[in-house]
């Protein structure tokens, strides 16, 4: 294995030299640089990180904590932190916690020393106080119940983006919306579920739990919770699902169940996952730019790490959009609903 004395032999330089040269130092003239690094290459040499790591007291690494790594939006988050840290000469490491507390710990313990910051998505109230203890280290959290100065954080304007969907059903004449809700003590369900109801009572409509399904998030859920929704005298004349994972196990239920979408059945999501616009109906939903979020996160944390966290820490809320698509795109008739 070629070593770093070996490269500075060849280079006819000292070792020290070798090593600013590989960190980048400003003390080496730019023909030495030049001189070096094509040694190195020629020779094959790429320098230990570990070692590098202790030198320069950088990773150049970005740990990520995410409550699951399954299902299209946690691909889009993490492809969308992946492509701004490399831009930037960083790598990730990965570990999924799903919001268990002793998972949280001991990813965090692990990361330790490995990464030069953190982003921590965590939904469930109360977990971001697990991260605490890292206060004098760089972490930007994603859509968290945290309040407060301690870290940079981003949330998704769930209620917001809720809400407006719901109006958006209202002035279709739908007047029985089920929703199919996310996991329990899970912040971003709990917001979806508070912009849901306002709506209706900003409509006039009577809230209704018995319209109300319990999901998970997962698609067999809302599979399950759409056969539920069915059973339902009167059933719904639409039904909001809080995320598109759900809603597509929606579609499923009701494509079985013989029930046409969206003549008899509306049906809309949240997040708009790439998987959306490709169903039978195309699906209606919430458009979160998933890759772009983890993006701005990765943009943040690096900010942090760059100034030491001497920067000015900031709780960002970052807008949604509708994407009406045929899943939802038909006005019922009142006497229907």
């Amino acid at each position: 294995m070629v070593t770093i004395k070996d490269v500075a032999r060849a280079a006819g330089v000292s070792v020290a030299t070798v090593s600013r040269v590989h960190n980048d130092s400003a003390l080496v003239t730019a023909d030495t640089r030049g001189r070096v690094r094509a040694v190195a290459e020629r020779l094959g040499y790429s320098p230990h990180a570990a070692a590098r790591s202790l030198s320069t007291r950088k990773t150049n690494g970005i740990g990520v904590l995410l409550p699951d790594l399954h299902g299209e939006f946690y691909s889009e988050l993490i492809r969308g932190i992946d492509q701004r840290a490399q831009r930037h000469g960083f790598h990730l490491l990965l570990a999924s916690s799903h919001n268990e507390k002793a998972a949280i710990a001991a990813a965090l313990q692990s990361m330790r020393g490995r990464v030069d910051g953190l982003i921590v998505m965590s939904p469930a109230p109360g977990a971001h106080l697990q991260v605490r203890d890292m206060a004098s280290f760089p972490v930007v959290l994603l859509n968290s119940a945290a309040v407060g100065a301690e870290f940079d954080a981003l949330a998704v304007a769930n209620a917001h983006g809720a809400t407006q969907m719901i109006a958006h059903l209202i002035g279709l004449g739908h007047r029985r919306i089920a929703m199919i809700k996310g996991p329990v003590r899970n912040h971003d369900a709990a917001e979806r579920l508070r912009g849901y109801r306002a709506a209706l009572k900003e409509a006039g409509i009577g809230a209704d739990e018995s319209l109300e399904a319990q999901g998970d998030f997962t698609d067999a859920s809302g599979y399950a919770a759409a056969n539920e929704l069915l059973g339902r005298t009167p059933r719904p004349t639409a039904i909001f699902a809080a995320n598109d994972a759900m809603a597509i196990g929606a579609l499923s239920a009701l494509r079985e169940a013989g029930v046409r979408v969206p003549q008899e059945m509306a049906v809309t999501g949240f997040d708009d996952i790439p998987m959306a616009r490709y169903m039978h109906p195309p699906l209606s939903t919430v458009r979160v730019d998933i890759a772009a979020l983890g993006e701005r996160a990765t943009d943040r944390l690096l900010e942090a790490v760059a100034s030491r966290r001497k920067h000015r820490k900031r709780r960002e809320v970052v807008p949604v959009t509708l994407v009406i698509r045929e899943s939802c795109n038909s006005p019922v008739r009142r006497d229907a609903s």
